[in-house]
């Protein structure tokens, strides 16, 4: 079956109307629906051409003037530098396989970790403290039997300074 696209229409007062939901929407919705999975294709009211590439930039720009930016000058310099060049063409797809060999990894790397960790941080806490717990019973034990060796009856063996019958 053939995946729709959610049309999203921008218009020139720069507001974004969802025709599923038929509701203005902003553009952090728009990012959650990219968050969310969701197909969508944003189009010029008027013309109906394709902007979607236009509004995701502007989230990627919003997002990297505030908090910790994931694209350094050098990266964007090197990113501008390919525009005009001949391998241009080479360099979209090119960025598209390594990230989703990063996400790729990143995932396995997850499995990994859960795997190895159980379901939760608190099953690994968990059977640490019960291994703990046997581990003190163990020991508590060795100095009970230490101690009752030790305050046996006189002449038995095991008690020091004491002679055998």
């Amino acid at each position: 079956m053939a995946q729709t696209n959610r049309i999203i229409k921008k218009y020139p007062n720069r507001r974004l109307y969802d025709t599923e939901i038929s509701s203005y929407i902003t553009l952090e919705e728009v990012r959650q629906l990219v968050l969310d999975g969701e197909h969508f294709e944003v189009r010029d009211a008027k013309s109906g051409e394709d902007l979607t590439r236009s509004v995701l930039l502007q989230i990627i720009s919003e997002h990297e003037e505030k908090g910790q930016p994931m694209l350094s000058p050098q990266l964007l310099s090197q990113i501008i530098r390919f525009y005009g060049d001949s391998l241009q063409g080479f360099m979209g797809p090119y960025l598209e396989r390594s990230l989703q060999v990063f996400l790729d990894q990143q995932q396995q790397f997850r499995t990994q970790l859960n795997s190895l960790m159980g379901q939760t941080p608190w099953s690994l806490l968990n059977e640490l403290t019960e291994r703990n717990l046997d581990a003190w019973k163990s020991m508590q034990r060795g100095f009970l039997d230490a101690a009752s060796q030790t305050h046996s009856a006189p002449g038995q063996p095991g008690r020091p300074g004491t002679k055998k019958p």
